[in-house]
């Protein structure tokens, strides 16, 4: 009688650095609105989405996360006026810097939810 491998789904770790007014907003909305969403999703909430630096996201790669994800307000929403726009052009530089250290650019991902989609934070 051969052994019993037992056969589990794989669960991603996801970090998200969300922005306090617009995503953290939407995706507090899901919870309250009782919408079902991954348990395995850790959020760091920051002040504004332009306000991630390089390094949060080796960090979190570091401490074994599967996945990232940046989100903040729409372009023109940003309650810091421009953050989202800086954060929107250092996009490029993050997966640059990620490519360089080795780390599958598919891993990273850049999104806009606002306050209001709570699906689209689902």
């Amino acid at each position: 009688m051969g052994k019993k491998i037992e056969i589990h789904d794989f669960e991603p770790k996801i970090m998200a650095f969300v922005c306090k007014w617009c995503t953290y907003s939407g995706a507090d909305l899901a919870g309250t609105s009782r919408m079902d969403y991954s348990p395995n999703v850790r959020m760091i909430r920051l002040p504004c989405s332009g306000r991630i630096d390089p390094q949060f996201l080796i960090k979190a790669f570091e401490q074994g996360a599967d996945g990232v994800l940046v989100s903040g307000c729409h372009p023109g929403d940003c309650h810091y006026n421009e953050g989202n726009y800086y954060a929107r052009r250092r996009n490029t530089t993050f997966r640059q810097l990620m490519d360089f250290n080795g780390i599958d650019i598919e891993r990273i991902e850049f999104s806009w939810i606002s306050a209001a989609e709570a699906i689209k934070w689902t």
